[in-house]
């Protein structure tokens, strides 16, 4: 069973700081990339930015310069560095990981519950 946890979400004012962290649990035999995803009230989950295992990042263009992904492979945790926020972050923000579990199965996509980043003065 593997579950990835959030936190750091919350609300902050245009121009603020937040960093959201993840750390993936439970049986585990290797991760490919882990990444974060948003969904805005009434707009569909968009990547934010992605980060391989190797340490390989791409970021949404709304996001660069701004945003920074980094990760730990040996604790399997991804955090999110945001800066310069503005109110149209605001979204839910959600971990992903694309892992497997063991040699039988092939990699597919875990999520967090999902962490409310709230951009407003």
């Amino acid at each position: 069973q593997v579950q990835l946890v959030e936190s750091g979400g919350g609300l902050v004012q245009p121009g603020g700081s937040l960093r959201l962290s993840c750390v993936a649990s439970g049986t585990i035999l290797s991760i490919n990339t882990m990444g974060w995803y948003r969904q805005a009230p009434g707009k569909e989950r968009e990547l934010v930015a992605v980060i391989s295992s190797g340490g390989n990042t791409n970021y949404a263009d709304s996001v660069k310069g701004r945003f920074t992904i980094s990760n730990d492979n040996a604790k399997n945790t991804v955090d999110l560095q945001m800066n310069s926020l503005k109110p149209e972050d605001t979204a839910v923000y959600y971990c992903n990981a694309h892992l497997r579990v063991h040699t039988y199965f092939g990699y597919r996509d875990y999520w967090g519950q999902g962490a409310q980043v709230t951009v407003s003065s």
